[in-house]
Formats: C-alpha cells, structure tokens, sequence
C-alpha cells in the first residue's frame, strides 16, 4: 500500500474556529498583522487562517488563544454538528459587538463596577423587551 500525499480539506469547523479569531481579535483591537507576529506567522497567513482556508495547527490554536486571553475551548463552542440536515443555530461568537462587549466588561478589574454594568445592561434589556410586548399589543 502507497501512501498519498493528498491535501487535507478544510471544513466547516475551520471556518468557524477562524472566524471565531477573527471577532476576538477585532474586539480586542489587534491588527492581522499583530496577531501574526506574535505567534510567528504573515498577515496574509492570519487572513486565511480567519476564511478558513487553512488548518490551524493545535499548538498554534493555543498561542492564538493565550494572546486573545480566552480558553482554547471557545473557538470550539457550539460546533456540535447540525442536527438532521440543519444549519447550526448562530452563536453569539458571530457578533463582534457583543464579542466587545464581552473583552470590554471581562478587563474591568472592579467587581462592583462590574456589577453595576451588568444591571445597566439588564436594566436596558427589560426596557427593549417590554417596548416590544407593547408594539405587539
């Protein structure tokens, strides 16, 4: 038997996991070209990286994830697959707002500050919600 040499095929899960890079470094306000040096690689190598068109290597994954501050596993989240053909639901990895959020709230170093933000957001949430039970009655 002769082993072949035949190129690996990207999936659906490098898209997202480069993707997922992707938010979490514009969140963070780093640059391609910052992420790039600092896990040894070019800009151009990082934009493909983040459309999925290379594999991301597992030891490299770690160092993005130790540079973007975040546990290897979230580049992971939610990839469980579609369920009987359908598209898996959107998480909320695939909004780089509520990924700036999330980097914004998580370098506040007070809790109650923390806190205090987190019943501001509530508090605008419930308001959002109740405008539009009312537009609907």
């Amino acid at each position: 038997m002769t082993a072949t040499n035949k190129p690996k095929l990207v999936t659906d899960a490098d898209r997202t996991i480069g993707s997922r890079i992707a938010t979490l470094r514009a969140a963070q306000g780093l640059s391609q070209t910052v992420l790039g040096q600092a896990i040894g690689v070019s800009f151009q190598q990082v934009q493909k990286y983040e459309k999925g068109r290379n594999r991301i290597g597992a030891g490299r994954l770690q160092a993005i994830a130790d540079l973007l501050h975040v546990p290897v596993e979230t580049f992971f989240s939610g990839q469980s697959g579609s369920v009987d053909g359908a598209a898996p639901a959107p998480t909320f990895f695939d909004d780089p707002k509520v990924m700036e959020l999330v980097m914004a709230f998580t370098s506040i170093p007070d809790e109650a500050t923390r806190d205090s933000i987190l019943s501001i957001v509530k508090t605008a949430a419930s308001l959002r919600r109740g405008s539009t039970c009312n537009a609907a009655l």
